[in-house]
């Protein structure tokens, strides 16, 4: 038997690539908006103008934002041999943008009553990293 061998026998943990870019321009202090303007595929931009968003009570820009974050990671989960299920673990940093939109998205759901929306991308968050549901509340 391999170490690293999965013994439930689910898909193994997805990790996105590095992606120095967005995130080296948000902690250096830059616009959310100026950082989805030149890397428009950064999920952790989108998160960011998400959370902005609700914090100012604008749910439905919110909604959209957290949208467009959590699509921009379905696709760079898709490209990193993501098969639609399986860990998606908040530990590897990368992945965290992924998981603060799909997060960002189900807050928003809730708040302009989208029940069924709310309810699958809350389980979709716990189902990809029990960590992060934890941790992003």
């Amino acid at each position: 038997m391999a170490i690293h061998e999965n013994l439930l026998g689910g898909p193994p943990p997805t990790h996105l690539p590095e992606d120095p870019g967005p995130r080296d321009m948000l902690a250096a202090g830059a616009a959310p908006a100026d950082v989805a303007a030149k890397y428009p595929t950064s999920s952790l931009a989108w998160a960011q103008l998400a959370d902005a968003a609700f914090e100012n009570g604008s749910v439905v820009e919110s909604y959209a934002y957290a949208r467009t974050g959590y699509h921009r990671g379905l696709d760079s989960l898709r490209r990193s041999g993501w098969k639609g299920h399986g860990p998606v673990p908040w530990e590897h940093e990368p992945n965290r943008g992924f998981l603060r939109a799909l997060h960002a998205l189900a807050r928003a759901a809730g708040s302009i009553g989208e029940q069924e929306e709310y309810e699958r991308c809350t389980e979709f968050l716990r189902d990809s990293s029990p960590t992060a549901a934890q941790t992003l509340g």
